[in-house]
């Protein structure tokens, strides 16, 4: 599952059977720079993942290649810093000096839009 390239890619609607073991980049980001990764269910809650501009990708995973009693049963959203494969190949990873430092926020929420 090492990355071999990447394309464009928009995804929205139903998971329903879509198998993702996939990271995203090129985030839409609000006014703020938080980019967010929300699921909504039918009966209105929503959740939703934001992550600031120092996490560029978003890993997401249904749990397919799980064993057959925890397949599904969740879906794994995580923010990342650089792609997968970033201590192989170099990509997108920051080193710090000594005394620098670096600060990212993310978050998670939930909402009600019952009617």
């Amino acid at each position: 599952m090492l990355p071999i390239g990447s394309e464009p890619a928009h995804v929205s609607g139903v998971i329903g059977d879509l198998v993702m073991d996939a990271a995203f980049t090129d985030l839409e980001r609000d006014a703020a720079g938080l980019a967010r990764t929300t699921l909504s269910c039918p009966d209105g809650v929503e959740v939703s993942l934001w992550q600031d501009a120092t996490y560029p990708y978003v890993m997401v995973f249904t749990g397919d290649t799980l064993a057959p009693s925890r397949r599904r049963q969740g879906l794994a959203v995580e923010p990342m810093t650089a792609p997968p494969n970033a201590f192989a190949t170099g990509d997108g990873v920051r080193r710090l000096r000594p005394s620098e430092s670096m600060v990212s926020t993310w978050g998670v929420s939930q909402a009600a839009t019952r009617s």
